[in-house]
């Protein structure tokens, strides 16, 4: 059974993300808290399959709680909800280490769809410019460490993250974490626009 613990100081939104969830994953345990103080704490009391963030609570505002987050549990998978939704701040998320972003404007089923999408393993975002992001997509993929260059390469033959964590002899929730790195590197935001990328390249499988 999933947890999922969704960290959000307005309690009607807390609401409609615990609807979309329901439709999403309607085994799940969901664990609610209004404070960075308390998504530490559910997170440090046993696994957690996700950690549904607000930039603005009421002890941590911005890409600071974020940022500790994933540097105190980096096999945590965190996805970003926020009113603040331009471009900028989606992708300084999505730098910071988030799996995903939803925007507080999104729809019940735009929720319902990304947190399908998270919860599989693959990034979601609200769609973004096709801005000039800099270095060339080789000098991406030559940042990937070993095991990140393996997974790509699992995700480019079509391999559930499953199968790539028994080729790898590691756990699902390791890859889901390194996934998050591998689409961060590359500058990409799920796994569909991963595999674009090798394909692009003529990545030798």
């Amino acid at each position: 059974m999933d947890r999922i613990v969704i960290a959000d100081d307005h309690p009607l939104f807390r609401g409609a993300l615990g609807s979309a969830l329901a439709r999403a994953a309607p085994d799940a345990a969901l664990h609610e808290t209004a404070s960075l103080a308390g998504a530490r704490e559910a997170l440090g009391a046993g696994p957690v399959d996700l950690l549904l963030l607000d930039l603005k609570l009421s002890d941590s505002e911005g890409f600071a709680g974020l940022a500790e987050l994933r540097r105190d549990f980096p096999a945590v998978p965190v996805t970003v909800v926020s009113a603040s939704e331009d471009g900028a701040t989606i992708r300084r998320a999505l730098a910071f280490g988030a799996a995903g972003f939803i925007p507080k404007s999104a729809t019940l089923p735009e929720m319902v769809e990304a947190l399908t999408a998270i919860l599989a393993g693959d990034g979601w975002c609200p769609p973004l410019d096709d801005e000039d992001e800099g270095e060339p997509m080789e000098a991406r993929i030559a940042t990937l460490t070993p095991s990140q260059l393996k997974i790509l390469i699992g995700l480019q033959q079509g391999r559930l993250n499953k199968q790539i964590a028994f080729d790898l002899g590691v756990t699902e929730a390791t890859i889901k974490a390194h996934l998050t790195s591998v689409f961060r590197k590359l500058g990409v935001h799920n796994r569909t626009q991963a595999v674009i990328a090798a394909q692009a390249l003529s990545l030798d499988v």
